[in-house]
């Protein structure tokens, strides 16, 4: 006798169908899992048997094959478990339920020897996949139902959720229904762990960097000595960030779920990821590696901010390795058995030292030699730097400022973020009315630039003035102009004018020095 149930994997965000097809004989206890499957897909067989057995249904006088199809593809992970028990159930007669039921529903999950669902990785791409395939139903464990539930949001699909496989195999029979899945209720606006920008003292340049950075998704990078701020800062930059529109949403919330690093019983993500990885990260965990591919930290922090704390200590090819996600905004991850893309448009907030003992340029004594400066700096590439939006030298922070007050000039993190929620609507209403093709200006496109930031007359001169005196390259010019764009937005104003181009320069006066380290 013969089954066909159905379930899903991924080969990167994208899923594939897998149709699961088991034959049954009367003979001697076999089970066989072919289809190209890896270790833990045919470890099945033993977590299935025992599952059963717990449900009193032996299998010790019946001969199974499980053929996982399209066989060229190969299946890797634990979420095939349910598909298979539910598809010998069927193949040996002890389920009776329609063939077409079964032909429109996906089973994923993993099983215990007991007969619990497990919840598995990847849930929301996968299923956000079936449902573009036309798949009407599906049901998941329910650790994972509160992400299952943002793709059946939009009504085309039912999504039912599972603790055992008793209770999948009742389903069915129609003895009882499963519950369906449902979105978690979503409570206030994260505080942050207490996190405020109104903590730093001093800094105002730098403050106002962050402010810039937040409202236009501009990479920005910091040097300055040891307790300058910079690490306070970097903190305090998603709390200026506005929450994830819902396609932002869908797509960071389906990366963290494909790397394991969505907690259980979590639904969408809302809030902006901050990674911050160390120094000693491998290439592989920076840009994503493995087999099958996952996404690294670059991704992870994919719609929010990728902390880079003491650049010049990363390894020099993890940072080359950032050189075209930073241009093209994903990374494509090649292996010989499987290549996978994924998205990667975080933005990358760097901090540095100026020297290698911190010191140079502050009131206490520097001993570094030049040669040791230069080959410091040297550590990141100019086309690094070149990439980087934004530049800004923090100085030592005066005592005047760590022993005042808080006054008016520490604005709380509420009080930028509703601005730079204000500058990010512009830039969204521009795309939504077709001005510009992308909703940040970190994002706009040659031919956006020259619509919607080109300066008035004085600006234009300045900026070619400063690209003549600071030896700005051309990929430098459109950066001018896009956080010259970007000041605009905070100002409320429609046009680039002179001073927003200005104070856009300033952003880029340690070109110089940082290149000819390079």
């Amino acid at each position: 006798m013969q089954a066909l149930t159905q379930t899903l994997t991924l080969v990167g965000l994208e899923a594939h169908l897998i149709r699961v097809e088991i034959e049954s004989r009367r003979g001697i206890a076999i089970f066989d899992v072919v289809g190209l499957p890896e270790a833990t897909v045919r470890e099945s067989r033993v977590r299935v048997r025992a599952a059963l057995g717990q449900l009193g249904i032996p299998l010790s006088s019946h001969c199974l094959t499980v053929n996982l199809a399209p066989a060229d593809l190969r299946k890797v992970g634990a979420g095939f478990d349910v598909a298979i028990a539910i598809g010998v159930l069927a193949a040996i007669g002890h389920l009776r339920v329609d063939q077409d039921e079964l032909s429109q529903t996906v089973f994923l999950g993993e099983l215990s020897l007991t007969g619990a669902i497990r919840g598995i990785r990847g849930v929301l791409p996968l299923l956000a996949g079936a449902k573009a395939r036309g798949v009407r139903r599906a049901i998941v464990p329910r650790a994972n139902g509160a992400e299952a539930a943002a793709v059946a949001a939009g009504g085309t699909m039912e999504v039912f959720v599972a603790d055992a496989l008793e209770g999948v195999i009742e389903h069915l029979d129609r003895k009882q229904t499963l519950d369906l899945a449902t979105m978690p209720i979503e409570g206030p606006r994260p505080t942050e762990d207490g996190i405020d920008l109104a903590d730093v003292r001093g800094q105002p340049t730098a403050r106002r960097a962050l402010e810039i950075a937040a409202a236009g998704g501009h990479d920005l990078l910091m040097i300055g000595p040891p307790g300058a701020g910079k690490t306070m800062l970097a903190r305090r930059l998603p709390t200026l960030l506005p929450p994830l529109r819902d396609e932002e949403a869908l797509e960071v919330t389906a990366l963290h779920s494909i790397a394991g690093a969505l907690p259980p019983h979590h639904g969408l993500l809302r809030r902006r990821p901050f990674r911050a990885p160390h120094h000693t990260v491998s290439d592989a965990g920076l840009l994503g590696g493995g087999d099958p591919p996952r996404p690294g930290e670059l991704s992870l922090a994919h719609g929010g901010v990728l902390f880079l704390d003491e650049l010049p200590e990363f390894r020099r090819c993890a940072l080359e390795g950032l050189r075209q996600p930073l241009e093209d905004g994903f990374v494509t991850i090649a292996r010989a058995r499987s290549r996978a893309t994924f998205p990667a448009r975080p933005m990358l907030l760097g901090a540095m030292n100026p020297c290698p003992c911190g010191f140079a340029g502050s009131s206490r004594p520097c001993h570094c030699s030049p040669e040791r400066v230069r080959t410091y700096r040297a550590r990141v590439s100019g086309p690094i730097v070149d990439r980087i939006d934004m530049h800004v030298a923090l100085p030592p922070v005066e005592l005047d400022a760590l022993t005042a007050d808080r006054g008016v000039a520490n604005e709380s993190s509420a009080v930028v973020r509703e601005r730079v929620a204000r500058a990010r609507d512009a830039q969204h209403d521009r795309r939504t009315r077709g001005r510009a093709t992308a909703a940040i200006n970190a994002r706009l496109g040659p031919a956006d630039v020259s619509g919607v930031a080109r300066p008035d007359a004085r600006g234009l001169s300045l900026l070619r003035d400063a690209m003549e005196k600071l030896g700005l390259s051309a990929r430098a010019y459109e950066k001018v102009l896009r956080v010259a764009r970007t000041i605009a937005d905070l100002d409320g104003a429609d046009g680039v004018e002179t001073r927003h181009v200005a104070e856009a320069i300033q952003y880029r006066l340690l070109d110089r020095r940082l290149s000819e380290a390079a």
